[in-house]
């Protein structure tokens, strides 16, 4: 099943991600990836959308898309290494998926949530992302 990265978001304060569902009066309606239950998500809520994330490198930023893809490659498909390790392991781990990072700007807390992330994505079979161009094509049949 492909999915489209834009519909599936971090909310900030709050665990894991979340599926958009619908518009709500005064928020949106999301369903959680991890235990299926559905909230509102409201105004004052940060909420961000996976296709809106880059990491920093020394040159350019890379969309979340790309690195995610890359972590699927590295481990074909299946769970990668557990979030929870040390930083030290975080760091190395990254390392083999995008040499290029800034050191000083992408901390081990982002690498545990791009880690953390795709671990989730794993599990719920959400690994194949609909492409840019098919995403606009499907945007101007509806």
């Amino acid at each position: 099943m492909q999915i489209d990265l834009q519909k599936i978001l971090s909310i900030s304060g709050y665990p894991g991600l979340y599926k958009y569902v619908s518009q709500a009066r005064n928020g949106i309606i999301v369903e959680s990836l991890v235990d299926k239950k559905r909230m509102c998500a409201g105004t004052a809520e940060r909420v961000s959308s996976l296709g809106d994330i880059s990491i920093y490198t020394d040159t350019d930023d890379v969309a979340l898309k790309d690195i995610l893809l890359k972590i699927k490659e590295k481990h074909n498909s299946e769970v990668a290494i557990s979030h929870k390790v040390s930083p030290d392991e975080l760091k190395k781990y990254f390392e083999d998926m995008l040499p290029d990072y800034d050191r000083e700007r992408v901390y081990p807390s982002h690498i545990k949530k791009v880690i953390e992330w795709y671990n989730i994505l794993q599990k719920n079979d959400m690994l194949e992302f609909i492409e840019d161009n098919q995403q606009q094509n499907e945007e101007e049949t509806a």
